[in-house]
């Protein structure tokens, strides 16, 4: 598995394209905006086929390039806890004082707890870390021993919890019990900042440690 991370508009979000080379296939773990823009070339360039977009969680800046993916029958995966930012992504912006961008996705499938998918051919496990929102999901490839956390965890770093819906206790509680439970050489892939490992924040993260 290929992993490529690109840091998109408006305030440098992490989205992952992942690939298989054999399979000449593709999954895109959130759209922020320019997320199409950004993928698109290496598609064709390369023939592979996108299959799926992963959304991590609701939040505007994680979901306001995902529009297109309906557009273009790609099916969008999510946690239902976070269905009204997903219903109504634009309504966020005014939140910040931005423009409202209309943006409305159609989540195809509802992802939950310790639920097991395929994904490239190799198995995902799906885990609900909620705090930063009540919909954060985490997607773990245990063959490839990466997960992918949202903002649930960053380098050094955990997310904001003032936000709607945030909830600081719950957030350490779930970093402790989903994402400290995985391997320490589990490499771990943030929405915002640098890749880090299960171990190292384990070990050094000020705000929470294992």
């Amino acid at each position: 598995m290929q992993v490529r991370a690109f840091e998109l508009p408006p305030i440098g979000t992490n989205a992952f394209l992942l690939s298989d080379e054999e399979r000449k296939e593709a999954i895109l773990i959130d759209a922020p905006q320019m997320a199409w823009e950004s993928i698109k070339p290496i598609l064709e360039e390369e023939g592979l086929d996108l299959k799926a977009v992963l959304l991590t969680h609701g939040h505007f800046d994680h979901t306001l390039g995902g529009e297109i993916f309906n557009e273009l029958e790609i099916p969008l995966y999510g946690h239902k806890d976070d269905a009204p930012m997903f219903a109504d992504v634009g309504a966020q912006l005014s939140r910040y004082g931005m423009q409202n961008i209309p943006c409305h996705l159609n989540i195809n499938h509802w992802l939950e707890q310790g639920q097991k998918i395929t994904l490239l051919g190799q198995p995902c496990e799906i885990r609900h870390v909620p705090g930063h929102c009540p919909g954060n999901i985490l997607f773990y490839f245990p063959q490839e021993e990466k997960v992918f956390v949202g903002d649930a965890l960053f380098c050094g770093s955990i997310g904001r919890t003032d936000l709607p819906g945030g909830n600081h206790e719950l957030l350490l509680k779930s970093v402790k019990e989903q994402i400290y439970t995985l391997p320490d050489n589990t490499e771990v892939f943030p929405g915002h900042g640098s890749s880090t490992t299960v171990g190292r924040e384990k070990k050094t993260n000020p705000f929470v440690r294992g």
